[in-house]
C-alpha cells in the first residue's frame, strides 16, 4: 500500500504542535487511526518511531506522529522542557485533531502508542480520555520500584481531575537539569540517561541531519498532590492493551519486573509481548527486535482496531 506523509499543525492549549501525518491510499471507507508520542526527548523525524508510524499506515491506520511541545518541530516554552503533564495534553490534543478528520478517519477507533517515557504517557491518557479505543505501550516507564496500591482510588481520580481541568501553570515545580540527554563520561558530565545503550542510540539516531533533537534537557516535576505515575492508572484502562517489553530492561525508570507487575493489574483483553535485548533495541531501525515487536503490534492493530466495527 502506498503512504503519503505530511507535516501538520494542530493547536495544544493554544500552543503549536507539529508532527507527521501518514496516510494510507485514500479508501471508500474511514480508517482507523492511531496517535503517537516518542520517548524521552526524542523527536518525531528520523528517530525510528517514524518507522512505525508508516508501517502501521501501510497496513490501513492513519497515523500522527507528534514533537511534544518544545520539542523538535514543535512551537513551545520553556524549550527542551520534559513535562509529563503537558506531553499528556499534548497526546490529547492529537487526538481531537485526527478525530477532526472526518473525511478519513473513524473517530470511534482512534488508538494511542507511547514509547518510553511517552508508553506510560499513553496509558494515562487511555485511562483518562473515553475517545481511546486501544493502546500500545512500548518498553514503557513504569518506574524504578513497583508502588504501593491506589486501593481506593485516590491517586487515579486526582489524576484525573488533573489531566481533564487542573491548572498545570498554577502548580509550583521541582526543576531538573538543565543536563545533557545523554553523555559518555557520567563522572565529568552526568546526564538524565546514563547508560552506554542509551548513549549509543540517542547519537546514532539524534545527531542525523534533521531530527532536530538536541541533547540537552530538563525535566519537570509539578507538585501535585500525588505525582504523575502510570502504575495507578493501568487498572483503569478499560479498552485493549498491548505492552512491549524488553526482557531485561537496563533502564531503572523502565524496570521490566515493575512492567511486568503492572500488566498483571490490568483488564483484558491484554497481550505481553517480551522481545529479546534491552530497551534500545526495538529502536535500531531493521533489528531482529524492531521486526519482532513491529509484527506483534500491528496483529494487535489488525485484532482491535482495524477488524473492529462500531455499530
Amino acid at each position: 500500500m502506498t503512504v503519503a506523509s505530511r507535516i501538520v499543525e494542530l493547536d495544544s492549549e493554544g500552543t503549536t504542535v507539529r508532527g507527521w501525518l501518514f496516510e494510507p491510499e485514500p479508501s471508500d471507507e474511514l480508517a482507523p487511526a492511531i496517535v503517537m508520542l516518542h520517548g524521552f526527548t526524542a523527536t518525531a523525524t528520523g528517530m525510528v518511531a517514524d518507522r512505525y508510524a508508516e508501517a502501521f499506515a501501510e497496513m490501513g491506520v492513519v497515523a500522527l506522529l507528534f514533537d511534544p511541545r518544545g520539542f523538535g518541530l514543535s512551537d513551545g516554552e520553556p524549550r527542551l522542557a520534559v513535562n509529563e503533564w503537558k506531553q499528556a495534553r499534548d497526546l490529547q490534543s492529537g487526538i481531537g485533531y485526527v478525530a477532526g478528520l472526518g473525511d478519513i478517519v473513524d473517530p470511534d477507533r482512534i488508538a494511542v502508542w507511547g514509547d518510553s517515557i511517552g508508553g506510560g504517557i499513553a496509558l494515562v491518557v487511555a485511562a483518562v480520555d473515553d475517545r481511546v479505543a486501544a493502546v500500545i505501550a512500548q518498553v514503557p516507564a513504569f518506574g524504578e520500584e513497583i508502588l504501593p496500591a491506589d486501593a481506593d482510588g485516590e491517586w487515579f481520580a486526582m489524576m484525573q481531575e488533573v489531566l481533564r481541568s487542573g491548572d498545570l501553570d498554577a502548580y509550583d515545580r521541582e526543576v531538573i537539569g538543565p543536563l545533557p540527554v545523554v553523555s559518555v563520561d557520567q563522572e565529568a558530565a552526568p546526564s538524565h540517561l546514563p547508560t552506554l545503550t542509551s548513549f549509543h542510540w540517542f547519537i546514532n539516531y539524534g545527531a542525523r541531519y534533521g531530527t532536530k533533537w538536541q541533547n540537552r534537557a530538563t525535566f519537570e516535576l509539578l507538585e501535585t498532590f500525588r505525582p504523575f505515575e502510570s502504575q495507578p492508572c493501568i487498572a483503569h484502562v478499560d479498552v485493549p492493551l498491548q505492552l512491549v517489553i524488553a526482557e531485561e530492561d537496563e533502564m531503572a525508570g523502565a524496570n521490566s519486573d515493575v512492567a511486568r507487575h503492572s500488566f498483571e493489574l490490568a483488564s483484558e483483553p491484554k497481550e505481553l509481548v517480551q522481545i529479546d535485548g534491552g530497551h534500545f533495541g526495538l529502536l535500531y531501525h531493521d533489528s531482529p527486535e524492531f521486526h519482532a515487536s513491529l509484527e506483534a503490534q500491528r496483529g494487535f492493530l489488525h485484532r482491535y482496531v482495524i477488524d473492529r466495527r462500531v455499530t
